[in-house]
């Protein structure tokens, strides 16, 4: 197989470990398969991808290997691979622009980018970039709220043919104009938002499944996380929320069996807790009622780590690109979507969407048929029409 050569924007604790992943998986083989979905899909391991671009603000990893940016501060989640063999890429300085928020300049050792505008490339610059390096996937790590930021390099991506894994809640995928361009471009498209592997989304959209399948009337549910990491950080500035709170509470509103209140649901990041450094830590209560109307609550308290968290997914979701690539399948990839993502274009159960992206990796024929994907474009349609009106 092809080596699957993807282009990175934001060289942060996520990224961290997702290379740190692809060098761990390389050097244990197929014998270690702890933390993997999927050790093959489509005859891609986890080592058959490569960086071949990657940019970044922070001018402590601008013009450093990949391999030794990655653990550049203000980085900070688990080294689990120290040993990561040079990629032979360099980090290139990326667009500014909302990507980092004003009040991360109170933080010198969080954020350093004292960079002239001059030094900032243009969007050519990046386009030029992206097709002298081959790549062929755009993976978007940038910060939460980075809207101008995240439409300026999914633009870039477009005009150099790239495909794209959207990882944070800027809705590009779950937008129809964005959707529809990638379609037109031929290129597939997963987003938005990634879920992490066993985190706090997925487990409360199964707590809430769980009380609707089992006839348990939910009342009032909050998630609550806090963290120590630059995303954790940037997060303390509510205005660059919008979008993330929006994203986690459609997840979990999309399990229940009657929409809540949004007096009654809380779902979103709560505060920056230095010393946690890249350890995330959620409490989630769910409150309900079961036979006869008598009351019961549940509390949950999960302790990770949240980026080798989210990277089981991302992994997965880079080879699933890669394969509607290969396939020439074109637009939004939507059960890999649903599977991997808080805020896709369509929700649906996470039973269901495991068991259509299995069908997807296994190939063409096994993939839902016409009629079906089809109903899938118009309820995207209609629910991006519904989030706008959200936000």
């Amino acid at each position: 197989m092809h080596p699957i050569r993807i282009a990175v924007v934001g060289v942060g604790n996520c990224c961290s470990a997702l290379v740190q992943g692809i060098h761990h998986y390389r050097k244990a083989g197929e014998r270690e398969t702890i933390g993997l979905m999927h050790w093959d899909i489509g005859g891609y391991r986890p080592q058959d991808i490569e960086i071949a671009a990657a940019f970044d603000i922070d001018t402590r990893k601008v013009g450093k290997d990949v391999s030794e940016a990655i653990f550049e501060k203000p980085n900070c989640t688990t080294i689990f691979c120290a040993d990561v063999a040079r990629t032979g890429t360099k980090v290139r300085m990326g667009r500014v622009l909302d990507g980092c928020s004003p009040h991360m300049g109170e933080y010198p050792d969080q954020c350093t980018f004292l960079v002239s505008d001059e030094a900032q490339p243009e969007k050519e610059d990046v386009v030029a970039a992206l097709r002298e390096t081959g790549a062929e996937i755009l993976v978007n790590y940038l910060p939460v709220g980075s809207e101008e930021a995240a439409r300026f390099y999914v633009e870039c991506a477009l005009e150099a043919g790239v495909a794209l894994v959207n990882n944070i809640p800027v809705f590009i995928a779950s937008d129809p104009r964005w959707a529809a361009r990638f379609e037109e471009k031929g290129l597939p498209l997963i987003g938005d938002d990634i879920k992490s592997q066993l985190g706090a989304t997925i487990i409360h959209r199964s707590l809430v499944d769980l009380f609707k399948k089992r006839g348990v009337k939910l009342e009032r549910t909050y998630q609550i996380n806090t963290g120590g990491n630059t995303d954790f950080l940037n997060m303390l500035n509510r205005d660059r929320l919008l979008s993330k709170k929006t994203s986690k509470t459609e997840a979990v509103q999309s399990m229940a069996a009657e929409r809540l209140d949004e007096m009654n649901i809380h779902v979103g990041p709560s505060d920056y807790v230095p010393w946690q450094k890249d350890n995330k830590v959620c409490f989630i209560r769910l409150e309900g009622r079961v036979f006869g109307g008598v009351p019961l609550n549940i509390e949950l308290r999960l302790s990770v780590e949240d980026s080798p968290n989210s990277a089981g997914i991302v992994i997965d979701a880079i080879r699933c690109c890669k394969l509607a690539l290969d396939r020439g399948t074109r637009g939004i990839l939507h059960a890999p979507a649903a599977f991997f993502m808080k805020h896709p274009p369509v929700q649906l159960t996470d039973a269901e969407a495991y068991r259509l992206t299995e069908d997807f990796i296994q190939g063409p024929h096994k993939e839902q048929p016409r009629g079906k994907s089809l109903h899938l474009h118009s309820q995207a349609a209609r629910q991006a029409e519904e989030y706008r009106g959200i936000r």
